[in-house]
């Protein structure tokens, strides 16, 4: 429980139609669905009062049924997580809402404790993380970088590299690596459905640039501990290296 007395509600968004690793979340790996895993690893968060699923689809809802997660069915027209995690809202009452996405198996509590760190501050609606970007990945799409003023608010997130180091004499700068986990206040949340989709959030297919377009802050909290997003396949095979080395 945070010591705040927030009512921290974690939903994971769990998507059968991934448009890059379709059926991503059922892949089974080091023996389990990718899902699994997730589950689990949420609910190993003490900060979290209840973990959910938010599933598109039956197949997915069956398998929270016969792994015993709880689980709401939400419309397979909504398009984004952030939407889904909307959906649950409307139905279940909380402070915060942590959107975890599926595809996160690695997630520790010490991401949920510095996610909800910035709510502590009264007027903080919407916080994300993000760690030091490895040099393999400052040019890598798959990896979001984030830009932030020094305040910790987001100014920008993209799939290039960014920030632009333009003259080699200079110190390289330092560049972070998003980490897709959100949490937001109600008031944040309900806003998202009524904003128009915006040119940059269709650019990049970020769906946090819906935010940022339109004025609302996201706030940003570092954290020492990576993660690993499932994407592709060579993602799925370096997570089932990993978890098979973290629970032998």
């Amino acid at each position: 429980m945070m010591t705040t007395s927030l009512r921290t509600l974690g939903v994971i968004p769990a998507r059968l139609a991934s448009t890059r690793l379709p059926r991503k979340v059922l892949r089974e790996v080091a023996g389990k669905p990718l899902l699994a895993w997730v589950v689990e690893a949420a609910r190993a968060c003490p900060q979290l009062d209840q973990v959910l699923v938010a599933a598109d689809s039956e197949e997915v809802a069956e398998l929270c049924y016969r792994l015993g997660f709880p689980v709401q069915l939400t419309s397979p027209e909504l398009t984004s997580g952030t939407d889904r995690v909307h959906a649950v809202a409307q139905v279940l009452d909380a402070d915060v809402y942590v959107n975890i996405q599926g595809d996160e198996p690695l997630l520790r509590p010490e991401h949920i404790a510095a996610l909800l760190r910035p709510f502590a501050q009264a007027h903080v609606d919407i916080a994300t993380l993000k760690v030091r970007c490895t040099e393999e990945n400052i040019a890598n799409p798959n990896a979001v970088k984030v830009v932030t003023a020094a305040d910790g608010r987001a100014l920008y997130f993209s799939r290039a590299t960014i920030p632009y180091h333009r003259d080699a004499s200079d110190p390289v700068p330092q560049y972070w690596k998003h980490i897709g986990l959100y949490a937001y206040r109600k008031r944040a949340l309900n806003l998202f459905p009524t904003l128009p989709s915006s040119a940059l959030e269709r650019a990049e297919r970020l769906e946090q640039l819906r935010f940022l377009e339109n004025g609302l802050n996201i706030y940003v909290e570092a954290t020492e501990h990576d993660t690993i997003g499932v994407d592709t396949e060579a993602d799925l095979r370096l997570v089932e290296a990993r978890l098979r080395a973290l629970h032998r």
